[in-house]
């Protein structure tokens, strides 16, 4: 684990002068609890972490960062899965938690503005009663907030209906790395001008902090069916999905669960899944009539590639254990070993029975179990790859086997990751996704954000990239240049 030197007792006091006693954390023991997010195997003691309540709060200290040069990364609740909010040697974390009202609820015109710290489940709390939710819904939606989900442009078992978190947002408040304020986007659906909006969501922190957010909320359907596929394996479930939308077919959902991932999520919650090789989850909602049509239609293609047993919850009680079934997934497997790492990966639908192949094969030949969940609809894979770090290299050989699952995606088509991010664990696996002019350009946008690059540094780009940089040039990083010694 890293750990910083202190801040300057001036630059605390300035701090401190900004957002009180308690809006400040200084001592070891009460930073430990920020070291890392969600993804535990990297861990930076941050010098300091700043809790902010305002977004003129947030400004100010972003200028002071910007004055003394001091690197800060943005932080919701710390569940992201890739090292997003993991925080940088010497730098603070912006710690967005109080940060946590609803500001305004629109519902004539289906709009709802947020602060980055409220909870995603609460936006649809808040406006169930209108018979409107909040499309986006990761498995975490229940403690992760809205300012991650921007960050990562979060998905969720709906977003192949739906659409991810950038389908959602209209407009963002945004402090950018030198303090100053903008607005991008706005209430309307079509803005003028470039889509900044669209870039900033997904930038994992690097372009700035959202301090106000847009949403865009959606008129709870007519009717909602759940229906519960068992398979002997995934292949056959994996040909029922590829069926379902070549028959033109676009449920909320299609959710796929091999055995080992059946066996945790029965294990933690009890959903009475049956024991088999691949489980399909397909949600249908709409118009009554439609939906009981297509569910008729979904049947007769599962059970004509090799379902066994299908049905069809019959309350909303069952309903809601099916899909906590589900989202208890990736926690649940921590019942059947003692570690594991998720993965994020994409792969076109139809390369879903070859590269289920290529995984089991690659399993066994490291000998390693991998857990398999998808958001199947979209072909977003999530494998857990399972090991015990108390045998001496196996967390090595876990990360070799996970990275070697996204290469599978890379050449199947695919993407490095669907909705967890880049962050900084796979941010060596972007050289093998784009060639060397992506990146650059990548970088060109960083820089027109944030030149000194304090918002985040250090996350998603694979080595260290400068702004001005030519090919073979060593330009000094900013930080090298900015008495950085001298302040700690």
């Amino acid at each position: 684990m890293l750990t910083g030197m202190p801040l300057d007792g001036r630059i605390v006091h300035e701090f401190r002068s900004i957002l009180g006693h308690s809006g400040v954390i200084s001592s070891p023991e009460e930073l430990h609890t920020y070291e890392c997010d969600g993804l535990t195997n990297f861990r930076v003691m941050p010098c300091a972490v700043l809790l902010p309540t305002s977004t003129e709060q947030v400004q100010a200290i972003v200028h002071i960062c910007h004055r003394e040069k001091i690197p800060f990364v943005a932080r919701g609740s710390g569940t992201g899965l890739s090292g997003g909010a993991l925080p940088v040697e010497n730098g603070i974390v912006l710690s967005l938690a109080r940060m946590n009202r609803i500001l305004e609820v629109d519902i004539p015109n289906a709009r709802v503005v947020v602060e980055p710290g409220v909870i995603n489940l609460d936006v649809t709390g808040r406006v169930q009663g209108h018979e409107y939710f909040y499309a986006p819904d990761p498995s975490s939606q229940s403690v992760c907030s809205i300012g991650g989900n921007v960050a990562e442009n979060s998905g969720g078992a709906h977003c192949l209906k739906y659409g991810f978190t950038t389908t959602h947002v209209l407009g963002l408040e945004v402090v950018l790395p030198d303090g100053s304020l903008v607005h991008l986007g706005g209430k309307t659906l079509d803005t003028p001008g470039y889509d900044l909006a669209g870039v900033f969501v997904g930038s994992e922190g690097t372009l700035g902090v959202a301090t106000k957010i847009i949403l865009r909320i959606v008129k709870r359907p007519e009717c909602v069916r759940t229906l519960l596929a068992a398979f002997p394996s995934t292949n056959e479930a994996g040909a029922a999905v590829s069926g379902i939308i070549a028959a033109g077919m676009l449920p909320a959902a299609i959710e796929m669960m091999d055995n080992l991932a059946i066996q945790a999520a029965e294990a933690a919650v009890h959903a009475n899944y049956p024991d088999c090789g691949g489980l399909l989850l397909v949600e249908l909602d709409g118009p009554v009539a439609e939906v009981e049509a297509l569910l008729i239609h979904v049947e007769e293609i599962s059970r004509s590639n090799g379902a066994w047993e299908i049905r069809v919850a019959q309350t909303d009680a069952e309903r809601a254990l099916v899909w906590k079934g589900r989202k208890a997934a990736f926690a649940a497997v921590g019942r059947i070993s003692p570690n594991y790492i998720v993965q994020d990966g994409v792969i076109p639908r139809t390369a879903l029975p070859q590269v289920m192949s290529e995984i089991e094969r690659l399993s066994k030949e490291n000998g390693l179990r991998v857990a398999n969940v998808f958001h199947a609809g979209d072909g977003n894979l999530h494998p857990l790859v399972l090991y015990d770090r108390r045998i001496p290299g196996q967390e090595d050989a876990a990360l070799a086997l996970s990275f070697k699952i996204l290469e599978l995606c890379i050449a199947a088509g695919g993407s490095i990751t669907g909705e967890h991010g880049v962050g900084e664990e796979k941010k060596s696996m972007m050289g093998k996704m784009f060639a060397e002019p992506d990146l650059a350009t990548m970088q060109r946008v960083r820089c027109a954000f944030d030149p000194f690059q304090l918002s985040n540094p250090t996350k998603v780009f694979p080595t260290p990239r400068l702004c001005g940089e030519k090919p073979g040039e060593y330009v000094p990083h900013p930080l090298e240049t900015a008495g950085l010694a001298e302040r700690f």
